[in-house]
């Protein structure tokens, strides 16, 4: 597990040269690793407060009697959800970084593709700019019209709600 949790951190941190596809498949995979290290997390602490011997009940007295054998009888609960949430931060900070490596990469590829829009735009024929604005705006009256319709088709179905409430109400005899 610990191999498995190395290699993730040592990938995720920078996400130097990554495509962004690389970048979510490794962000799915830590997210994957935190949800289980988060399910240890309580696991851990299922079975810590399950389990009596676990509890630290010991009074000032009895905790120098127990002091040898405390820690070996803790070790086992508290050990383990220590080792979770050990885990548990480092595949989160490992998801954090590869998140901020996918935003600063889709924020390059924007930058890339902007500027190539740049260039292509100034190449751009008139009469083509000309044809995709009338199209705009044929498609803006079509969505017009269409949200009038819906207006009227949902006004409808509320008066057909409330015909229907009415004859299922009971009658006072």
């Amino acid at each position: 597990m610990e191999e498995k949790q190395g290699s993730s951190l040592s990938g995720g941190g920078g996400g130097g040269g990554k495509s962004t596809k690389e970048l979510a498949m490794e962000g799915q995979k830590l997210l994957e690793e935190t949800v289980q290290a988060a399910h240890q997390i309580l696991t851990a602490m299922n079975e810590e407060l399950c389990n009596p011997g676990l509890w630290a009940t010991a009074s000032p007295a009895q905790s120098g009697a127990e002091q040898h054998d405390g820690p070996h009888q803790a070790e086992p609960g508290g050990g383990a959800l220590e080792e979770a949430r050990f885990r548990y931060k480092s595949t989160v900070t490992a998801l954090r970084a590869v998140i901020s490596a996918i935003t600063n990469s889709q924020a390059a590829e924007q930058n890339e593709a902007g500027s190539m829009m740049g260039t292509s735009e100034a190449k751009s024929d008139p009469v083509e700019i000309k044809k995709l604005e009338e199209r705009v705006a044929e498609l803006k009256k079509e969505i017009a019209i269409k949200n009038r319709y819906l207006e009227i088709l949902m006004d409808q179905l509320r008066e057909l709600i409330g015909d229907i409430s009415m004859w299922q109400s009971p009658c006072p005899v």
